[in-house]
């Protein structure tokens, strides 16, 4: 028995949702604030919904949150190692070739996994989940990176992915989604502040 069937057992089905919601709300919230304590809840939430997804036969999904265990991890490592002389986190800008480029791989990777997912399992949603999954992927590399436009990213993913879980029913999951959709507007903006103001400083030095 796996922990998420050990977890989903104890709670229920809807309670270990729930439980999986509140932890990426507060992962979210950190993530705004910059704190590394958020890939702690991360952890948390991609662990748990590993399972509700599989459940849900929303498959690529599935296997986006497994390699997410691994993103929260190395996201942690990468922002601990990267912090600036007043202990804040250093926030990269990128370029609009790289952005992009991001871009790109996303809609190539969704054509694919989409066609792969919608011919040979019965997974629901096969081509918006795909998208999902692709441009999650890219989000959650470009956070780990400290990129300020990963923002950009979750805004859209989440936009489908509240579509997605409202036509499966998985209804706490949904709002989780919607009220990360509104927090990501002000993760752009507090990214972005913190980009500038890096940026004065630095051209001050």
């Amino acid at each position: 028995m796996s922990f998420q069937q050990f977890i989903a057992g104890f709670l229920g089905a809807g309670a270990i949702e729930i439980l999986a919601s509140i932890s990426g709300f507060l992962c979210i919230y950190l993530l705004i604030k910059r704190s590394i304590w958020s890939w702690f809840f991360g952890f948390i939430q991609v662990s748990l919904y590993t399972y509700i997804f599989y459940i849900a036969k929303l498959y690529s999904d599935t296997g986006l949150h497994i390699i997410y265990m691994f993103l929260q991890v190395y996201g942690w490592w990468n922002w601990k190692h990267n912090k600036s002389e007043g202990n804040d986190l250093v926030i990269e800008n990128g370029s609009l070739f790289s952005f992009l480029i991001c871009w790109g791989v996303v809609l190539l990777a969704t054509v694919v996994l989409g066609f792969t997912m919608d011919e040979y399992t019965d997974a629901s949603f096969a081509y918006p989940d795909a998208f999902t999954t692709t441009a999650s992927l890219v989000a959650q590399f470009l956070l780990s990176k400290r990129y300020w436009f990963n923002w950009i990213f979750w805004i859209i993913v989440d936009v489908v992915a509240v579509y997605i879980y409202l036509q499966k029913g998985l209804y706490p999951t949904a709002a989780l989604y919607f009220t990360l959709l509104i927090m990501c507007f002000f993760g752009l903006y507090a990214w972005l502040t913190q980009s500038k103001t890096q940026n004065l400083e630095s051209a001050k030095a």
